[in-house]
């Protein structure tokens, strides 16, 4: 008979967990950054307002962003006029119509990752899915999203929810631990925010309310995250080398959501950008010392595309060369700030990228890299990545 220890071993992965797949979801309706002033203005019936108005242009220009896509049409808002008010009692409305939307949305990006994985959906074991946008109703968009995709009735449900712009990067990490704690383990990361949730006019009483209205939009991601892959049914994109979280110490006030009946009223602070930028470099130091790397620029980056004062002040602190964010600068141009989803729509654009330009590997030619993302707490989660080689 076999020992405990054996048995224990023997449920255990050899190797690392890897990325075996991604996938990627937009909502259809596409906004102009350019025209979104104008339209925001005029649907939240806010045009009477006209120094916040050319304050929320200055925004808007300022945000590097091109265009987002959101759930929210102007249609809806008439429909829907409380949603579009600052402070009027519209938790109700804004919850039915994310429960629907957000594993709809979650369902796009998923089943575009298993269609790229190749697999039956009957390998999957396990379902991690990552909102802010909903988390009131008993069962979760888990629950939902398992059913319309058809997921068989053993898999382990997961759920994980007010964790913000981090979570993505949070769920990596969990999903890590479960790949290599069950070697069979195939699990589904899906990440996925409509921030109907929190779309609001504006107010003079709380201008910083501009800001999160000028970067926020809705997508959602889904990754398929297993270990020890075979050569023949599997192409594995990343190891995750490691992952850990850790909190600033005195900073939970520089991100904060709360749920009210109108909704999730999220503050943000000016000076979120230096203290992520001052604390990203132990971060660094903590996470690769184990492989001997203290060169930034010799590792590619995954950072969390919170806004571009957040992109531009950590390249200036760590001392990276332009090239090196120019992932996420990409996505929050062309898609925003879609918090949970956001880092692993930079991470499908690193690999997608890197294949385009005939790089050896999917981390644009280097074998090292970092994934960062950081929300409410002030939370910081870096993984350690190791790219694979791109079949040319």
């Amino acid at each position: 008979m076999a020992s405990v220890e054996e048995i224990s071993r023997a449920r255990r992965a050899e190797g690392p967990a890897t990325v075996l797949a991604i996938g990627t979801a937009t909502p259809p309706n596409c906004v102009e950054q350019s025209s979104f002033p104008d339209y925001y203005f005029r649907v939240t019936n806010s045009e009477h307002k006209t120094e916040l108005k050319e304050k929320f242009m200055r925004i808007c220009e300022n945000s590097m962003i091109k265009k987002r896509y959101m759930h929210l049409t102007e249609d809806l808002l008439k429909e829907n006029p409380n949603i579009a008010a600052y402070s009027a009692p519209s938790l109700s409305v804004r919850q039915e119509m994310v429960e629907v939307e957000v594993p709809k949305l979650g369902q796009e990006a998923a089943e575009k990752a298993i269609k790229e994985w190749g697999q039956p959906k009957s390998k999957i074991t396990h379902l991690i899915f990552c909102t802010s946008s909903v988390s009131l109703d008993l069962p979760g968009a888990d629950y939902r999203l398992a059913s319309l995709l058809g997921l068989h009735p053993s898999v382990i449900r997961t759920m994980m929810c007010q964790h913000g712009c981090y979570g993505g990067a949070a769920a990596l990490r969990l999903a890590k631990e479960m790949a290599e704690n069950n070697a069979a383990a195939r699990v589904l990361v899906v990440c996925c925010e409509i921030t109907a949730i929190c779309f609001r006019g504006p107010s003079e009483a709380h201008v910083g309310d501009l800001v999160g209205q000028a970067l926020f939009a809705d997508g959602a991601a889904a990754v398929i995250v297993g270990a020890d892959p075979p050569p023949a049914a599997e192409r594995p994109l990343f190891q995750i080398m490691s992952a850990a979280q850790a909190t600033i110490p005195g900073s939970d006030d520089r991100i904060r959501g709360r749920m009210r009946e109108a909704g999730l009223l999220i503050d943000l602070v000016r000076d979120l950008p230096d203290l992520v930028s001052d604390n990203i470099g132990a971060s660094l130091e903590r996470a690769f010392g184990p492989w001997g790397i203290s060169e930034w620029n010799s590792i590619f980056w995954v950072l969390h595309p919170g806004g571009p004062a957040i992109l531009d002040q950590v390249e200036a602190k760590v001392g990276l060369k332009p090239e090196k964010l120019r992932r996420s600068r990409r996505v929050l141009s062309e898609y925003g700030n879609m918090w949970s989803p956001s880092v692993l729509f930079v991470l499908d654009e690193m690999r997608k990228f890197s294949a385009e330009e005939g790089r050896s590997t999917t981390g644009e030619g280097l074998e090292w890299g970092v994934l960062f993302g950081f929300g409410p707490g002030l939370t910081v989660e870096t993984v350690v990545l190791r790219s694979m080689p791109i079949d040319l």
